[in-house]
């Protein structure tokens, strides 16, 4: 970090001091590497399709591609009741939500392994790679949700029964709950993957199953009874059926599972950044 100072007066206007308490974090900081965050969301953007012949395509690429084998597999050959939706618009949302979600969640989850050799020979605050990592799949989110807006109101314009509520006024909390979510994950799972290196390996595999633990290829009026009382304390739960709630009017959730849904994401997030900023101080001796 650079520490400016007046050679006169002996009077500096940045010290460093060692952090040694576990809520001993400076929020603060990040916003004074707010220039930073930017410069790692420009170079996480450039770099991520460079090379490459379809480039920024691959962003709708992959929904597409994802939204139609789920038609094919989950809705005519597994013929999965998709609440009277038209299925490619049901298995659309539910994909951009959880394509967000999976993507930030995997990369925030390899923070200090990616950089560990950045993070050894500089002073920064570590939770600006983080936060530009879930900012930068925002990009790709809005590209991705363009696209469903799109193919939206085609559909719709061609009489399919879909009917957006006022709810949708609420999309931007919905989904700044997701990036809170799936940024609190990740530096949580990026703490306990810098001792635990089984968890880093098993990631995308939990990633995999975690997507049919939540809502993405069937409706959540699916879910039987006596399993729903577990099955919304999956926070990502609350999140694809409030998502197509907004967009189509139909949905089976409560308002308990939204309140606990953020209740979750809360205490994921304080315990991700907890934890994430205690590892910070030792993780060189163990990565």
């Amino acid at each position: 970090m650079r520490q400016a100072a007046d050679t006169d007066s002996g009077q500096w206007d940045l010290i460093l001091r060692p952090k040694t308490g576990w809520f001993d974090i400076d929020l603060k900081e990040l916003w004074r590497y707010r220039d930073l965050v930017s410069m790692f969301v420009r170079r996480d953007f450039v770099t991520q399709y460079k090379q490459t012949i379809l480039g920024p395509l691959w962003y709708i690429i992959q929904p597409l591609f994802t939204t139609v084998v789920f038609t094919i597999i989950f809705g005519k050959v597994a013929r999965i009741p998709t609440d009277e939706l038209p299925p490619f618009l049901f298995y659309m949302a539910g994909s951009v939500i959880w394509g967000y979600f999976s993507t930030s969640l995997t990369a925030t989850s390899n923070t200090f392994n990616a950089n560990a050799n950045i993070f050894g020979k500089v002073y920064f605050p570590r939770l600006t790679v983080p936060l530009a990592t879930v900012l930068v799949n925002f990009l790709q989110f809005g590209i991705q949700l363009a696209l469903f807006i799109a193919f939206y109101l085609y559909i719709r314009l061609n009489g399919a029964p879909v009917q957006p509520t006022g709810w949708l006024l609420f999309l931007p909390l919905l989904l700044a709950q997701m990036a809170l979510l799936s940024f609190g994950l990740g530096v949580l799972f990026s703490s306990m993957t810098t001792k635990y290196k089984d968890l880093r390996l098993a990631m995308n595999f939990l990633v995999q199953l975690w997507m049919y633990a939540t809502p993405v290829v069937y409706p959540m009026s699916q879910v039987p009874g006596w399993l729903l009382p577990w099955y919304v304390l999956n926070p990502v739960t609350a999140i694809v059926e409030s998502f197509r709630h907004m967009c189509f009017g139909v949905s089976s959730l409560q308002w308990s599972h939204i309140g606990l849904s953020c209740l979750i994401t809360l205490l994921l997030l304080t315990a991700g950044v907890v934890l994430f900023s205690r590892i910070e101080k030792t993780f060189m001796d163990t990565v």
